[in-house]
């Protein structure tokens, strides 16, 4: 036959028939996905982001105060350290080399040579001795012999009579004067000291002239030395006079009123020294490769912390470019394989942590900023890299499954140790308080809850922190302090989540119980909106509530979320409260004056007038789901029936089902399943003549049949056992509310 189907031939049945395809071919599918690879780029930058937070190019430090090594730690390449003893006797035995300087001022010598020039002048001109002045005389005489007997009067008359005759001639005296210049003029010149100086150069000195700008030449300090220039001037005397005689008598005359001339410059010497100590070079110690810098078992003090960085910046900078690009591919491998993993065990545990965009960029940024946090931290050095890493599973554990943030905080912790060179221990002391945070941390209903999660993992930090110094052998108080200073920094943590709390649940839009039971608050000005003017409504919500959270616990579900929601699912109500049953009074319903079609319109216009009103009220979204979800797709029957039979007596064309119908989205998470069927089983037993257990039974069955074989549950993950002790909740906490009652005596049947 010409229009029959042709037959085909045997290769083209087989290309006809389709394979499901691999995994490598789903895998190339979801990669060429444009979501899929803005994910891909994130995690790629956030990867280049952590290799640059821990510098991934350059080996971490394996040492840090106060810890104390299981082993020696040697220099891993040769460098230096200034010896600051050797440096500092070096720059000390400079400023003891230099000249110290002094003022000098002449005055006081020149005065006492002009006096010594007249005095003597008087004495050479004297008539007698006794006019001449027997005490000035007396001045003259030179000291005598010990055990040498006095003077007597004729003697000393004959002294006076001998230097006034050596003197007796103008040009004796003239040339007693030039004489006397000349002996004055080194003394003027460079002073007269009365002790060596202590702090600097005891040989030498540098006398600077009062008034005058520069210096002289460098001075001995053994020929300004007050006895020294008495010694020196007695024999310049003897030289420069023709009688010795005489020169005794100058000399016994000037020998006690030799003045101090020199006086130390206290600032001009100490600038000179500071120069001088500055102007030494800092001396070296060597470190030869191999050479033990800190010992096992001993705490690495400040001083060996700075011996130890100077030899790891050293070795840093004698690494090659090569070196540095092959441990940066090598860490960026690392970082992206052990993201990948994270990703692959988010797919399977916690899809919904991947499938939102902005979560998922929010939640990589808490990744960066916790390393960053850990790496701040001990660069501090205050043993408090703990906090960050709590905040974070903390973060996690309330914003994302459980798996979700043992998975993460385990990944944080990898890093940490690769990137900034965390051993075992440090892993397992961060590890371990972040790990019963997360295990506590299932709900947040008190405000003391975060506090407590800080308490308890500030216990089991200072049990580890003990437990790791027993094993490593580390000193008692050492291994008290550390695990008192973890336990510490633990409950600083909680203090800080109790704080951020606010923000984490705006950011990851989520609701702790804490939040919901401020949102169930009857005083809410919403609720007491629904209250005024749909009083049905809000005791039908207040109903529904108490069933639904009982069902919710049943199955392990969220029973406070479902409450809440129950609070607020039926609010669009409240716009036209006269359309629903249960704010209708004896009156005639407001539904007879319109037809089906409209009702259902009005009826469904609850959902997003509902869902507005929350918005408005900056409801959170969880809350608004439970508004839009609460009747799925379902089918508004009365209505569809009325309309369906009028059809059929006007002979009219079919009725669209799908214009009767909720515009959904159905149920997308099992509060929202729980809340659905809990609506609805609440709304048809009040239709129930007598509630007895059996009918409620046989109401709730054939609801949760109804809305299965509608396919309300498809999106929601219900099982069906789950279903089943959803149904067995209900019809118990129903047949609580509905229960027989004891009939007084004298008791009418209302």
């Amino acid at each position: 036959m010409s229009n029959g189907q042709k037959n085909k031939a045997r290769g083209g049945r087989a290309s006809s028939v389709s394979l499901r395809p691999g995994p490598w071919s789903l895998i190339g599918e979801q990669l060429r996905s444009g979501a899929t690879a803005v994910r891909l780029l994130l995690a790629v930058f956030l990867a280049i982001s952590l290799l640059a937070i821990t510098r991934g190019w350059s080996p971490p430090r394996d040492f840090r105060l106060r810890q104390v090594p299981t082993r020696d730690i040697v220099a891993a390449v040769e460098f230096q350290q200034v010896d600051v003893r050797a440096t500092e006797e070096a720059r000390l035995q400079a400023r003891r080399f230099v000249e110290a300087i002094y003022d000098n001022d002449p005055l006081p010598v020149l005065q006492l040579k002009a006096k010594l020039l007249n005095e003597v002048s008087h004495l050479a001109g004297a008539e007698s001795l006794e006019g001449a002045g027997l005490e000035l005389w007396s001045q003259y005489q030179p000291l005598q012999a010990e055990g040498a007997p006095e003077p007597t009067e004729e003697e000393r008359l004959a002294a006076f009579e001998r230097f006034q005759q050596a003197l007796a001639s103008d040009e004796a005296q003239r040339e007693f004067a030039r004489s006397i210049d000349l002996v004055f003029s080194r003394i003027e010149l460079q002073g007269i000291l009365d002790s060596p100086p202590t702090e600097a150069n005891s040989k030498e000195i540098l006398v600077r002239q009062t008034g005058k700008e520069g210096f002289e030449p460098v001075v001995s300090v053994r020929d300004v030395l007050i006895e020294n220039v008495r010694s020196d001037l007695s024999s310049t005397l003897n030289q420069r006079l023709a009688s010795l005689e005489v020169a005794g008598h100058i000399f016994a005359r000037l020998r006690p009123e030799m003045p101090i001339t020199l006086k130390l410059n206290i600032e001009a010497t100490r600038e000179q020294q500071n120069k001088a100590a500055a102007a030494v070079q800092d001396i070296p110690r060597v470190y030869e490769k191999g050479e033990k810098l800190a010992g096992a078992g001993a705490p690495i003090s400040e001083a060996k912390l700075e011996l130890l960085e100077l030899g790891y910046q050293e070795r840093l900078k004698q690494r090659s470019w090569a070196d540095r690009v092959a441990r940066s591919l090598a860490v960026l491998w690392f970082y992206i394989a052990l993201l990948t993993l994270c990703g692959i065990g988010l797919h399977k545990c916690d899809p919904a942590a991947l499938k939102e965009l902005t979560r998922y960029a929010v939640l990589l940024l808490c990744v960066l900023a916790t390393v960053a946090g850990v790496t701040l931290a001990q660069a501090q050095g205050w043993q408090s890299e703990i906090v960050p890493l709590l905040l974070l599973s903390m973060t996690l554990a309330i914003a994302y499954k459980h798996q979700t943030a043992f998975l993460l905080t385990a990944s944080v912790t990898l890093v940490s140790a690769v990137g900034l060179g965390h051993s075992l221990y440090d892993s397992l002391l961060l590890f371990g308080p972040a790990a019963c945070s997360i295990a506590m941390l299932d709900s947040v209903r008190h405000r003391s809850k975060l506090l407590l999660v800080g308490l308890f993992s500030g216990l089991v930090a200072v049990v580890t922190a003990l437990a790791i110094g027993a094993l490593e052998g580390h000193p008692l108080l050492l291994t008290i302090r550390s695990a008192l200073l973890s336990g510490l920094w633990c409950l600083v943590a909680g203090s800080l989540m109790t704080c951020v709390l606010p923000f984490v649940e705006r950011v990851f839009r989520v609701q702790t119980d804490l939040s919901l039971l401020e949102l169930g608050d009857p005083a809410l000005p919403l609720l007491q909106e629904l209250v005024r003017r749909a009083p049905g409504t809000y005791n039908h919500s207040i109903t529904v509530a108490s069933i639904a959270e009982a069902a919710a616990e049943a199955i392990g579900a969220r029973g406070l979320l479902v409450r809440v929601g129950a609070y607020y699912h039926d609010i669009g109500k409240m716009l036209k409260p006269a359309y629903f049953v249960e704010n209708q009074g004896v009156e005639a319903s407001q539904h007879d004056a319109l037809v089906p079609a409209m009702s259902t319109l009005v009826i469904i216009a609850h959902v997003k007038d509902g869902a507005d009103l929350a918005r408005q009220n900056r409801l959170p979204e969880v809350i608004v789901d439970f508004i839009l979800q609460h009747h799925g797709t379902t089918l508004v029957e009365y209505f569809y029936r009325q309309a369906k039979q009028q059809s059929e007596e006007s002979e009219d064309a079919d009725v669209d089902e799908t214009s009767f119908r909720y515009p959904g989205p159905k149920p997308q998470t099992k509060e929202a399943g729980v809340l659905m069927l809990a609506d609805a089983v609440e709304s048809a037993s009040r239709s129930l003549v007598e509630p007895t257990p059996s009918r409620i039974e046989n109401l709730v069955e054939e609801i949760t049949r109804k809305r299965l074989d509608d396919g309300q549950f498809d999106e929601c993950d219900l099982t069906l056992e789950e279903v089943r002790q959803i149904g067995d909740s209900l019809i118990k906490s129903l047949t609580a509310v509905y229960h027989g009652r004891v009939k007084y005596p004298g008791q009418e049947t209302a």
